[in-house]
């Protein structure tokens, strides 16, 4: 009898042990992919979720902070899942090189930012993106905004900045002087010897990131490309172009460089807003993104949106239409559920309104009830004239190399025709590797 309950006790104990062991081993990464909400008892104790999510938004980083703080208590509450963010933001210089080193080594963060017209089709072809097709927010994007984040039939991602962009200008000093936005680079000669006339600098130069003069790059190929040379950058994918057909483009650029503030290059992204805001140039070759910013720095002040002249043709003079930062979810992420349920919220009926008014974003989809910013309107004018296009596809590995000769070429290091070469070589590397 003895033998028997030794015996008994034994099966108990491993029985018992072999249940802690089915249940301990997965507890915030096993059914992510089955669906993390169903592990999680609302009456009783939290499952904890660590999420990483990659967004290079860093100077936005309070309202991120915010507006995530509210997706974790709302997954608590209707969940009951202790959601713990782990939220990285480099700078947009960096940001691209450490997210592909992160997809490329399997280390890739449950969401992570993308720009949707330059790297979308890539990060695609990867295998990179989760296809987000049946997802509540798709229904709620605007018809002018779903196809820039749809590839291959497939919305890959959730949209936060639609933009229409040009250059930033001074509405008060543009009015006090009588100035009007130029349509032809030799208007906008003119308006510099006005305002330098009138002891004021015409530009705000802010170099120091690489990012930022090559914002000229998708300016000037997308007014040559609409307005002539349309297979531009058709022919650049399949090898059989050369940005020497684009170098025009250093009429406005040298223009600009010749007429800005002081030691550009030491000049941050967030000093140029400052520089901007109180009045140290009238212009600054920048998008609306930085609205956040400029008005932080001072908050009476009033900029319009217009398009750049690239030459004296005034049907080139058109603003750019894109979606920039997106958010998309890594198929291989443990806590899918999770990360759907976040990208869902960024779109939230209740609560997207006040964060996009937060970040300055345009509205991209019904569930926005704000009304546009004035910059924006400005902007929708040119729009609604016809004077517009869609961002070219160019892809970010040239544009990382423009923004990088453009330091070396500012910086009296590198001429035009070694810039063109650098770029021409940029593309050729990036179709070698996604042929």
């Amino acid at each position: 009898m003895k033998n028997k309950w030794k015996l008994l006790l034994s099966v108990i104990l491993v029985v018992g042990l072999l249940a802690g062991c089915g249940s301990g081993g997965n507890t915030s990464s096993g059914s992510a992919n089955s669906g993390d909400s169903d592990k999680a008892d609302k009456g009783g104790k939290a499952e904890t979720v660590n999420l990483k999510v990659f967004i290079a938004q860093p100077r936005l980083k309070e309202q991120y902070d915010k507006y995530i703080a509210d997706f974790i208590a709302k997954e608590k509450a209707e969940k009951n899942i202790d959601v713990k963010v782990q939220l990285e933001m480099p700078n947009a210089d960096n940001a691209p090189q450490i997210l592909k080193t992160r997809l490329a080594s399997n280390d890739a963060p449950d969401v992570f930012s993308l720009h949707a017209v330059n790297e979308v089709p890539t990060f695609y072809k990867a295998g990179y993106l989760e296809d987000l097709s049946s997802q509540p927010f798709v229904s709620t994007l605007l018809d002018s905004v779903k196809p820039s984040v749809t590839y291959d039939d497939k919305v890959v991602a959730v949209p936060l900045e639609t933009l229409s962009w040009g250059y930033l200008y001074n509405k008060q000093v543009f009015s006090d002087l009588g100035l009007a936005p130029p349509t032809t680079l030799t208007e906008m000669k003119a308006v510099v010897e006005k305002l330098k006339e009138n002891n004021i600098t015409p530009f705000v130069l802010s170099y120091q990131e690489a990012w930022i003069p090559q914002l000229f790059l998708p300016l000037a190929v997308g007014a040559m490309t609409e307005t002539g040379n349309a297979d531009f950058v058709d022919r650049m994918y399949n090898d059989n172009g050369s940005f020497s057909e684009m170098k025009a483009m250093f009429d406005i650029i040298d223009l600009v460089n010749a007429n800005g503030t002081d030691k550009a290059l030491e000049v941050s992204g967030d000093d140029g807003a400052a520089a901007f805001a109180t009045g140290k140039g009238a212009m600054w070759i920048q998008g609306p993104w930085y609205a956040e910013t400029i008005l932080k720095s001072n908050p009476d002040f009033e900029f319009g949106v217009a398009p750049l002249p690239i030459n004296d043709n005034p049907d080139a003079t058109l603003i750019n239409l894109s979606t920039s930062t997106s958010l998309a979810v890594s198929p291989t992420s443990k806590h899918k559920e999770v990360a759907l349920d976040l990208v869902n919220y960024i779109l939230d009926e209740n609560d997207s309104s006040d964060f996009f008014q937060s970040l300055k974003f345009n509205p991209l989809a019904t569930v926005h009830t704000f009304d546009s910013y004035p910059w924006v309107n400005d902007a929708t004018e040119y729009v609604k004239a016809g004077k517009s296009y869609q961002d070219p596809r160019i892809p970010q590995a040239v544009k990382d190399e423009v923004g990088k000769g453009l330091q070396s070429y500012f910086a009296n290091q590198m001429s035009q025709d070694d810039v063109i070469n650098a770029l021409d070589k940029a593309w050729k590397d990036f179709n070698k590797v996604n042929k």
